[in-house]
């Protein structure tokens, strides 16, 4: 068997790293040049998990030729940037990939919100704008109270801003309007969205010949930056079989189903309101920023596992029960977060990993190098998973470690 990767970053290198440990022949493709990649995402790339790196392929028709002649089985994104080329060379080759019918929405926010809308499931008040003024004029006459700004196709929190007045959301639309997307895409449009109130989760599924299963859900705690950006704070695990789990798992699939999500892993971001959930955003990719060892431990599975399960044999998803309850003692997954310009401190992860609960910690900066504040998911100086019997333990080590940080801890 063998397995082409899109883009093996961020999970997509835990996946590739997976595959390769079960005996899968892979190949890595980018999807653009290396240098549209932001450093964040080109640093988790594992070349010891390819027998062959084919780089840039400007020529997708010599792509699907190349790939076609060395029998590919499957062609997967390994993240986001990924997702188009991945389904077109699949389609080109008449692999399994996700349905045909409107691709893009599968990557863009708008198109995505009028698809799942279309199917009677609850999206954001939204338009697009092609200019800042359009946005601020827009947000003037919606009567809402505070928006959300960011691109119309990226990733993490990448250009994403909370804004109260026109005059924001026009400074945050200028913003998106005149730079590029994580992945190196420019952004000819902007997307103006409802903040919503509620609680915010995330669903990571698996797909496979039209069959969804739930691997994880995860309840995120954000803050508001300085700058009006979203702060990753920390995130905890939900069981799929309580209340909560259950409504977010059905709507999800209902969300899979309307985007022709069938044959690839998906990223589902729902915000629980007082009406019921609202769709956020889907990415039809693993989820990323995570430890599939560390998840697996505590919560039974990860989204990784079951992905290169199912690429290997998609039957076997069908036999995996994701209503039962896996969940081993209490779990955080905690963003770091640096409140000072500075040199990364290399005592920093030492330190860290001295606290009692702590089981993991991935660190995204070289010491030495210049942090600055951390001010989004993507300038984080990384993450931590702590997990203990009690909560109260890993509410402690919590507090330790925000100390710290208040204190100087990333830096020298």
């Amino acid at each position: 068997m063998r397995i082409a990767v899109v883009d093996g970053y961020s999970t997509g290198a835990a996946l590739a790293q997976r595959l390769h440990a079960a005996g899968i022949e892979c190949l890595h493709v980018q999807s653009r040049p290396a240098g549209d990649f932001t450093p964040y995402l080109l640093r988790s790339y594992r070349p010891g998990d390819y027998t062959r790196d084919l780089g840039y392929a400007p020529d997708t028709g010599a792509l699907v030729a190349w790939l076609n002649n060395a029998r590919v089985s499957r062609v997967i994104a390994g993240t986001e940037s990924g997702v188009m080329l991945a389904e077109s060379v699949s389609m080109a080759l008449g692999l399994p990939t996700n349905s045909p019918a409107q691709p893009a929405a599968r990557r863009d926010k708008a198109l995505m919100a009028k698809v799942v809308r279309a199917a009677g499931l609850a999206t954001p008040y939204a338009t697009t704008a092609r200019s800042a003024a359009e946005a601020a004029e827009w947000f003037a006459a919606s009567g809402l109270p505070d928006a959300v700004v960011k691109p119309r196709a990226s990733g993490g929190s990448d250009h994403v801003r909370f804004c109260s007045t026109p005059e924001e959301v026009a400074k945050a639309a200028a913003r998106v309007l005149g730079d590029r997307n994580i992945f190196g895409e420019p952004n000819t449009t902007v997307l103006v969205q409802q903040r919503l109130e509620g609680t915010e989760y995330y669903i990571n599924t698996v797909s496979a010949r039209g069959v969804h299963r739930v691997a994880e859900i995860w309840r995120y705690t954000k803050r508001r930056g300085p700058a009006s950006t979203p702060i990753y704070d920390y995130e905890e695990p939900v069981s799929v079989s309580s209340t909560v789990g259950q409504i977010l798992r059905s709507f999800t699939v209902s969300v899979l189903n309307a985007l022709g999500i069938t044959e690839t892993p998906a990223h589902t971001e729902v915000m629980l309101t007082a009406d019921g959930p609202v769709l956020i955003e889907t990415g039809a990719r693993l989820g990323g920023a995570t430890a599939p060892g560390i998840v697996e431990k505590y919560c039974g599975t990860s989204q990784t596992s079951l992905a290169a399960a199912a690429l290997i044999d998609p039957a076997s998803l069908t036999g995996f029960n994701d209503t039962h309850d896996r969940h081993v003692g209490a779990l955080r997954n905690v963003e770091f977060i640096n409140p000072f310009r500075g040199p990364a401190s290399a005592d920093a992860l030492t330190k860290v990993a001295s606290l009692p609960t702590v089981v993991h910690v991935a660190y995204a900066t070289d010491p030495g190098t210049l942090l600055e504040p951390t001010s989004d998911l993507l300038n984080s100086p990384g993450y931590t998973y702590l997990a203990a019997h009690h909560h109260q333990d890993i509410e402690q080590d919590y507090t330790t470690l925000r100390a710290w940080e208040s204190e100087g801890l990333h830096t020298m």
